[in-house]
């Protein structure tokens, strides 16, 4: 059971309610994460306008669905792995590839850069060096998909806290952090 209230049809005010309902036309759905990040409706606002960055950037949906594989898996977001890793399959990737995305890594040469350049952002809390940076370079990124790629990990980082925090129950097919 979620430590933080899942805002439901009979509990949200207006606000909340448009929001959600804004969620299920664009998604199809409303995950129970942004059930819980509706508490605060001038929040959700927020997560949904960095969302609007995977509808409005230019990094590739696989590329961003194994980012979020690999983040969940080290972040320990059981919630946020099941999640992306339903979504990852929607988006192309295959099991063998979601596994090495778990580990940090992808059988894809560009992607397995900003995979490992995501995890690092992470573990290093963004104390990248100039070889790192080169590195995404050489592998083709531009200045705006490396932007992108570190926007994607705080928004990824910031789903990641929201669900470990709030317990928030899985609504996709569970895939257990190893």
């Amino acid at each position: 059971m979620s430590r933080i209230a899942l805002i439901t049809p009979e509990i949200a005010t207006r606000e909340q309610h448009a929001l959600l309902h804004s969620v299920g036309e664009l998604q199809g759905y409303i995950p129970n994460l942004l059930r819980i990040v509706a508490n605060s409706p001038a929040a959700l606002r927020a997560f949904l306008d960095l969302h609007s960055l995977t509808r409005d950037g230019s990094l590739d949906l696989p590329t961003r669905e194994r980012i979020a594989i690999a983040l969940a898996q080290k972040n320990g977001s059981t919630y946020c792995l099941s999640a992306h890793a339903q979504l990852g399959s929607q988006a192309g990737l295959n099991g063998a590839e979601m596994e090495s995305n778990r580990l940090g890594d992808s059988h894809d040469a560009k992607a397995a850069v900003a995979v490992r350049f995501a995890c690092r952002l992470i573990e290093q809390r963004g104390d990248l060096d100039d070889d790192q940076l080169r590195s995404m370079r050489n592998a083709g990124y531009s200045d705006a998909e490396i932007v992108e790629v570190i926007a994607h990990t705080g928004m990824n980082f910031l789903s990641n806290l929201m669900s470990k925090v709030s317990q928030v129950e899985i609504d996709f097919p569970l895939v257990s952090l190893n």
